[in-house]
């Protein structure tokens, strides 16, 4: 991201501890550039999914760990 600036904002501590990683926060930061203002460019939501698949790969997670989790979540939710 070229011509950015560090911002503080308040957030949680476990938010805080995952954005140390430097992907998520220029994809952080990208998404709430284009919601500030206005800007969200066509194919901004897919870029920034494809990085957080990326993050995921890089951490060794799986479609299938992905599946499983959302199939357990779905089941709690029916409970």
């Amino acid at each position: 991201m070229d011509g950015t600036v560090d911002v503080t904002i308040p957030v949680d501590p476990e938010t805080a501890s995952a954005l140390q990683d430097p992907h998520r926060r220029a994809a952080l930061g990208r998404l709430v550039s284009g919601l500030v203002t206005g800007d969200l460019k066509s194919g901004f939501l897919d870029e920034l999914i494809a990085d957080m698949k990326s993050e995921a790969i890089r951490n060794g997670i799986t479609d299938e760990i992905i599946d499983a989790e959302l199939e357990a979540w779905r089941a709690e939710r029916r409970a």
